[in-house]
């Protein structure tokens, strides 16, 4: 990357994605980032300038208003926006549809996952540290079943992403705190609502799968130190996974 190239990629945030394989090609979502570029590139609207309200951008967009809601609201997760009650919504990042190479799913997609990520860290490490501690023998032999499922779905090449959510899913369960598992949804959804496969990869951190049969052992021996040393693990196998396709493209 030249450096003319590097200053235009620290002042632009390309919000287009760049790979077909990024979510459904017809996603409502996807056109209506695409709309709202367009609108913010032909109007001139700039960093600190406010948008249009909520009901004018869906009339002009020609979608209903709730969907013109979820957008912002991703947006603002990421610091694309910025939205404050009876005062608007004001663009916080500039944006251009063509103003760099790097798309976002290579720059600020990979910021924002690791910010999010560095949120969930903690929380899944101490959900994995109370549910070792206070899982039920039931639990234990169900948190096993689900990591058999999950290991029998990726060995077969399959989607194993909601086998992963309900492995999980049970984790958090036998936490004994639903707010695990509330929080971490919530911290997901943020993200996930518009971007359904990160860097155009629907199944990031799939290298980290056979170390949750680690896991789930760990958890059903009642042995926490093990089973928070697999959980870290796992999370920084995912954290150099985001790194280095920011590195391969100039980001970090």
């Amino acid at each position: 990357m030249t450096k003319l190239d590097t200053d235009s990629a620290a002042s632009h945030t390309d919000l287009r994605p760049a790979q077909a394989g990024i979510g459904p090609a017809g996603s409502g979502s996807r056109r209506v980032l695409n709309a709202l570029i367009d609108l913010i590139e032909r109007e001139g609207i700039r960093v600190g300038d406010r948008l249009p309200p909520e009901i004018d951008l869906a009339q002009r967009l020609n979608v209903g208003r709730s969907t013109i809601r979820e957008a912002l609201k991703a947006w603002q997760s990421m610091g694309i926006v910025v939205r404050n009650k009876g005062a608007g919504t004001r663009l916080a990042a500039e944006v251009s549809a063509n103003a760099i190479h790097v798309p976002l799913t290579l720059k600020l997609e990979g910021e924002s996952l690791l910010r999010t990520h560095s949120v969930r860290r903690p929380l899944e490490i101490e959900a994995v540290r109370h549910a070792t501690r206070n899982a039920t023998p039931q639990q234990r032999r169900i948190i096993v079943a689900r990591v058999a499922e999950l290991i029998a779905v990726y060995e077969a090449g399959e989607d194993w992403r909601d086998a992963d959510h309900r492995f999980h899913g049970a984790i958090h369960e036998a936490s004994g705190n639903p707010l695990f598992e509330q929080l971490i949804h919530q911290i997901q959804r943020a993200f996930q609502d518009i971007y359904e496969a990160p860097f155009g990869r629907p199944q990031l951190g799939a290298a980290t799968i056979p170390l949750h049969l680690d896991l789930a052992e760990a958890i059903a021996a009642g042995d926490e130190e093990a089973a928070v040393r697999v959980t870290t693990r796992i999370m920084d196998m995912v954290e150099v996974e985001v790194r280095e396709h920011m590195a391969g493209h100039g980001n970090v």
